[in-house]
């Protein structure tokens, strides 16, 4: 195979396979008399290999460290990696395809696309104004968007307690604390009830160490006002509290 063969076969540029050899990644192959590189099956491999590697956010350095230890495998072994790893992404693009077509054959909202496990949700809570009613869907919203499975799972089993009305009571508790000081006494008892609420169904589903106040759940807190921020921050820790006590059960 001629650079541009191997390049169109990988799914990478001619430039890039240059790049490569320029810095040591993929060995420069054999030339012939003329002067053209000439690739086999094994550098074909190899550079599919760094083109996984890279997409999956590794670095550079990273990649040589990987293919280091690869050096004494054998080719088959390479060969059936990667195609497991075709097959995951074909599976993953065919659970994206199909999510995309059930969004197609939705109406529109005002929320724009819903996945499906979240539009049923919305469907069965009840009609409120609240605004911290109207905050808890924007987030649902911004967990849809990640459009992972973890998501989809934790939609579902929300469902009885979008449909409780009782739940309509807290959220009104909670928006009357907007504006209130972090030392608000009402806040302690709203936060138990607000966790006692969540149920168990919802734990289960819950990653290890979720909802954590760092990385996207504190951006999610700095949407709140500082006492009402407090009540989630506590939701939050009850809520890893209790799926760890889960845990030891």
């Amino acid at each position: 195979m001629r650079i541009g063969e191997i390049a169109a076969l990988v799914g990478v540029t001619s430039r890039t396979v240059r790049h490569y050899h320029h810095i040591g990644l993929l060995p420069e192959p054999a030339r012939r008399a003329n002067g053209y590189r000439t690739y086999t099956v094994r550098d074909a491999v190899l550079l599919a290999r760094i083109r996984r590697l890279t997409e999956l956010g590794l670095s550079l350095d990273e990649v040589r460290d990987v293919l280091a230890d690869d050096a004494g495998r054998e080719l088959a072994e390479v060969l059936g990696e990667l195609d497991a790893d075709l097959a995951r992404q074909e599976g993953e693009i065919h659970g994206r395809r199909q999510v995309l077509a059930a969004l197609l054959e939705a109406p529109p909202t005002s929320d724009g696309p819903l996945s499906p496990a979240l539009a049923a949700l919305l469907e069965h809570a009840p009609a409120t104004a609240s605004p911290a009613a109207a905050k808890d869907r924007e987030h649902l919203a911004l967990l849809d968007a990640a459009g992972d499975e973890a998501g989809a799972a934790v939609f579902t089993v929300l469902r009885p307690l979008a449909e409780d009305p009782a739940v309509l009571g807290l959220y009104e508790r909670l928006d009357e604390l907007d504006g209130a000081r972090v030392d608000d006494p009402r806040i302690a008892p709203l936060a138990a009830e607000l966790t006692a609420a969540v149920p168990d169904e919802v734990l289960a589903v819950i990653p290890d160490g979720e909802p954590s106040a760092t990385g996207v759940g504190r951006v999610l807190l700095d949407d709140y006002p500082p006492a009402q921020r407090e009540v989630v921050r506590r939701v939050m820790e009850g809520l890893v509290e209790r799926v760890r006590r889960r845990g030891r059960s």
